[in-house]
């Protein structure tokens, strides 16, 4: 009961700080909103989005339909919130793989002995050299276009590159002495592992795991957009831009909206990702804003 009652403060202590972020708070509101918009959209839209009305296609935002309509006659408003389904599922899909891959990879590569550390070594060296939409793109052309050819290409991806990023980090943390007191208090490795080790590369990996998040909506509709990820018939960011994009000059504002979309979507993730890395690493919360910031800012190139 002790234990659950110190947890406690120390979980909201850190949700405060990632409140009081300015990042954070972007972040959690954007992501919050998309999910929020994605349970919605399952039960309710204004319209159903496969319905079309010829009569009333391209009309401008208004209503009843907020944001206009396309080409067909769909309500760009439902559309958007159905997309956002697909896009929920793309990022959490992908996320997990990425999670459970790019740890075991990690593990294996810095607990084990040498020669497996060697293997895995060598291994996620070849398996990174491949673009993760060059892959998604070969998969899609032999099992055809999928949303799960998405989540497990860019999934596999970069559970690779959070594996290549969090392999130095559990091997510096394994020589610490709180490791070591760990290891000869009688904790076995893998007790080692989620008591010690974990806890001090969550940083290093919440950073890698929301950009990974993040990629993965852009992969989506970056692949759909070219007709290999979402089919048509799935409501979906790309294949709603891939339709609006022969009419940008024409009907500008139907295709900023599902690109608005995807933009603060994608940036929702990534300052998220950069809030938490901030608000969970120990290090960087007993700093003052100003060391923090100074530690995070980039000097400006001077010509």
């Amino acid at each position: 009961m002790t234990g659950a009652r110190s947890t406690a403060p120390r979980t909201r202590s850190w949700l405060r700080r990632l409140w009081s972020l300015p990042t954070g708070a972007f972040g959690i509101v954007v992501v919050a909103l998309i999910a929020i918009t994605a349970v919605i959209s399952q039960f309710w839209t204004p319209f159903d989005p496969r319905t079309t009305d010829v009569s009333g296609r391209w009309a401008g935002p208004g209503w009843p339909h907020l944001l206009g309509t396309d080409g067909t006659g769909r309500d760009i408003l439902s559309l958007v919130m159905a997309g956002s389904r697909t896009t929920l599922l793309v990022a959490v899909g992908a996320g997990v793989i990425a999670t459970l891959l790019g740890l075991v990879l990690a593990a294996l590569g810095a607990l084990t002995a040498r020669w497996v550390r060697e293997s895995v070594a060598v291994l996620v060296d070849i398996l990174i050299a491949f673009p993760v939409l060059i892959i998604a793109m070969m998969i899609s052309a032999v099992w055809g276009g999928s949303l799960w050819v998405v989540v497990w290409s860019v999934g596999i991806g970069f559970g690779v590159n959070i594996a290549r990023v969090s392999r130095p980090e559990l091997r510096r943390v394994l020589h610490s002495e709180f490791v070591v007191a760990g290891r000869a208090s009688g904790l076995t490795p893998l007790q080692n592992l989620v008591r010690h080790l974990l806890p001090n590369v969550a940083p290093v990996f919440i950073v890698q795991l929301s950009w990974s998040m993040a990629v993965a909506v852009l992969a989506e509709a970056g692949l759909s957009y070219l007709g290999f990820g979402a089919p048509v018939t799935e409501p979906s960011w790309g294949v709603l831009l891939a339709d609006l994009q022969r009419f940008i000059t024409v009907h500008p504002f139907a295709v900023v909206v599902p690109g608005v979309a995807i933009t603060l979507t994608v940036l929702g993730f990534n300052l998220l990702g950069d809030g938490l890395r901030e608000a969970t690493d120990p290090t960087l919360a007993q700093r003052s804003p100003a060391a923090r910031t100074a530690r995070t800012h980039i000097p400006e190139v001077v010509a």
